[in-house]
């Protein structure tokens, strides 16, 4: 005999899981156009906006990773959302 309680737990423990992973995608969407605001902030001061220039400022190319590994942290919990395995 299944136990019904246990079912209505884990999606009700599914559920919950979604709403958090769908609120830390948000974040994590708004964290990534506030690094956009400061790395094109970096840029105009220092007026160069091509990577491969060696005056590129330093401030703008470590925000430019970061803002990168956040987008594919999107990418992977969106995944997760959709139930398909992200490959690395």
């Amino acid at each position: 005999m299944a136990n019904s309680f246990l079912i209505k737990t884990l999606r009700g423990t599914a559920a919950v899981s979604g709403l958090q992973i769908a609120t830390l995608i948000g974040n994590l969407s708004r964290s990534s156009e506030l690094l956009t605001v400061d790395i094109e902030h970096e840029e105009t001061q220092a007026g160069v906006r091509d990577l491969s220039d060696p005056a590129y400022p330093a401030l703008a190319r470590s925000l430019r990773a970061r803002r990168e590994n956040i987008r594919v942290t999107i990418a992977s919990l969106e995944a997760l959302v959709q139930g398909t395995p992200k490959a690395a």
